[in-house]
């Protein structure tokens, strides 16, 4: 009986960037990583590069070979993670060796705290997708044009643990397109979602904005706070409901020029104001879990501001889209796609919070501010 080369899973190290960058170049004909992004995700990215090594035999000289390897990409607040890529010596094709770095990237993400896992495939890669569906993947969208060579490519997901109990909301998905104004973005899913007539463009986007906008934030443009959000969304016909447990004038305290302050008092007076004049139901209070597994049941559509700071590690407000809930989750749409954290689309849609994580992301400042803005379909 022939014996087995013994497998060993190990972290690379930069001193494995040549053999690393030969197995890539060896394996794939497009869509590589080069040096730099190796180097960086090896050193500072929130990632797991694992490197398969295969021993020969006692009797055999040859000694370890790098066979495969495995890149797992994490992200900060989320309970999701994401198989970037694997990539198997084709000398190695054959002996399974794809199979056990998929059951070695489960253990690893389990291991991050992490209870679902992620991937992207080739729609023509039927090998692959055969594979991930042996192993209890299950296919949850599709991204046109995803690959270097305009190929699309399937999207498919493991839960680590159990299922949701209920189905996800299916919330369309806009990305921010500047840095202020995640709140528009948001409200434009939201808004999709209740009447599809709405269109996800980046005029749509300003325009939110400018209505909602709060002139002035600690730096740079102002975003926009829930009754800005609020009025914006009641304005297009849609049913509004706010939940605010600070008076406000909202995100003041971190601003110095006291020009900036006045001018953010009065845009707070004004809203508040036009607000009185529509049949927005205002709750003076906090938004609870409770309550947004009522507002999800009763077909509304959560804006929930939370800090960043889980993300990104920037302590700034920043608005997210409930899509659903179960026992253990909370799950969002978030629209800020971060590359500089080695974020795609596919990892901020439908991304699973744990409820604990959630209540201490959806508090922000000192004045511990929990606010969401709640649309559901036109008035009638």
């Amino acid at each position: 009986m022939k014996e087995q080369a013994k497998k060993t899973l190990r972290e690379a190290t930069l001193e494995d960037l040549p053999n690393l960058l030969a197995l890539e170049n060896r394996c794939f004909t497009g869509d590589r990583l080069n040096r730099r992004q190796f180097r960086w995700l090896i050193q500072k990215g929130h990632a797991a590069v694992q490197l398969l090594e295969l021993t020969a035999p006692q009797e055999s000289a040859e000694g370890k070979t790098l066979a495969a390897y495995l890149l797992i990409l994490f992200h900060r607040g989320t309970a999701l993670a994401r198989i970037y890529s694997i990539a198997v010596n084709p000398d190695f094709q054959g002996q399974g060796l794809g199979e056990f770095l998929m059951q070695q990237a489960e253990v690893l993400a389990l291991d991050a705290g992490c209870t679902a896992l992620r991937l992207e495939v080739r729609t023509d890669n039927t090998g692959a997708i055969a594979l991930y569906e042996r192993l209890g993947y299950r296919k949850f969208g599709q991204y046109a044009d995803y690959y270097e060579d305009h190929s699309d490519a399937l999207r498919f997901q493991k839960r680590l643990h159990k299922e949701p109990a209920g189905q996800f909301r299916k919330i369309p998905y806009y990305q921010q397109t500047l840095p202020f104004t995640c709140g528009p973005a948001c409200l434009l899913m939201a808004m999709k979602a209740q009447d599809e007539s709405t269109l996800l463009t980046r005029q749509q986007e300003l325009q939110l904005w400018r209505e909602a906008t709060t002139i002035f934030m600690t730096t740079g443009h102002g975003g926009c706070g829930p009754r800005g959000l609020a009025l914006a969304a009641w304005r297009r016909g849609f049913k509004v409901e706010l939940w605010l447990n600070v008076e406000g004038p909202l995100f003041i305290k971190g601003v110095r020029n006291p020009v900036k302050k006045s001018v953010i008092s009065l845009v707070h007076e004004g809203f508040k104001e036009e607000l009185a004049q529509t049949d927005i139901v205002e709750h003076f209070a906090e938004i609870t879990q409770a309550d947004l597994t009522s507002v999800l049941e009763a077909g509304g559509v959560p804006l929930v501001l939370i800090s960043s700071w889980q993300f990104s590690r920037e302590k700034s407000p920043h608005w997210v889209v409930v899509t659903a809930m179960d026992e253990q989750f909370i799950y969002l749409h978030d629209p800020d796609v971060d590359e500089e954290d080695q974020k795609s689309l596919v990892d901020t849609q439908q991304v699973p919070i744990s409820r604990l994580e959630f209540s201490r992301m959806a508090c922000f400042g000192k004045e511990k501010l929990r606010t969401a803005v709640v649309v559901y379909p036109a008035r009638r």
